[in-house]
C-alpha cells in the first residue's frame, strides 16, 4: 500500500496533507471541526484523480456535518 505521496493527493503543486495542515492550524476550530474540514478538503482535492463523483458526495456529507457544527455554535 502506497501511503507516502500517493498520486491522487499530489496531483497539484502542493500535497493535500500540507494544505490541510496549513488551513486547519490557522483557524480556531474544535478538534472535530478540524477533522471534518480536513476530510472536506481531502475529498475535494482528490475527486478527479481517485473517487470521482462519489468523493464529491463524501465531501458533501462532511460539509453538512460541519454546517451542523457551525449552527450549533451559533445557537449557544
Amino acid at each position: 500500500m502506497n501511503i507516502q505521496h500517493p498520486k491522487h493527493y499530489t496531483a497539484g503543486e502542493y500535497e493535500v496533507i500540507d494544505i490541510i495542515h496549513s488551513i486547519c492550524d490557522s483557524l480556531p476550530l474544535t478538534p472535530f471541526q478540524g477533522y471534518l474540514q480536513g476530510n472536506i478538503i481531502k475529498y475535494l482535492c482528490r475527486w478527479k484523480h481517485k473517487g470521482g463523483v462519489e468523493d464529491l458526495g463524501k465531501a458533501k456529507v462532511y460539509l453538512n456535518w460541519l454546517i451542523g457544527e457551525g449552527e450549533n455554535e451559533n445557537n449557544k
